[in-house]
């Protein structure tokens, strides 16, 4: 059963607000690296870590910190083609681009951006 206006309306909205939170993410993130050095972070009073375990703690935290918002920045590429295929293509939104089955909208509601019925396994 192809998704109502209402589920489409709802849907667009889901996506533009977690568009709008994952960018806010982003740019917080970015600014927060701009502006502060290492030390400022993290409370530190001088630029010598107090103990060498001080740096592995703040070298993974920088690299969780990156990978966050690399994987945030992924998803906004995502949310911007589903909110285009939703503008240009709205009977192709919702349809899974593999089986060309309906994706259900309980999946969409979850991860609007959704492309397949299905995630594909880890490879």
């Amino acid at each position: 059963m192809p998704l109502t206006q209402k589920q489409f309306a709802h849907l667009e909205k889901r996506l533009r607000e977690e568009r709008s939170r994952i960018d806010r993410d982003v740019v917080d993130f970015s600014q927060e690296e701009a502006s502060d050095d290492m030390r400022d972070r993290n409370g530190d009073l001088s630029s010598v870590p107090t103990h060498p375990a001080d740096l592995g703690t703040d070298s993974n935290s920088e690299v969780v910190g990156s990978a966050i918002a690399t994987r945030q920045t992924a998803e906004l590429v995502l949310i911007d083609e589903a909110l285009d295929r939703m503008a240009r293509t709205p009977e192709l939104y919702g349809i899974c681009e593999n089986t060309g089955e309906e994706i259900p909208f309980e999946r969409l509601d979850i991860i609007p951006w959704a492309r397949t019925v299905v995630d594909s396994p880890a490879r």
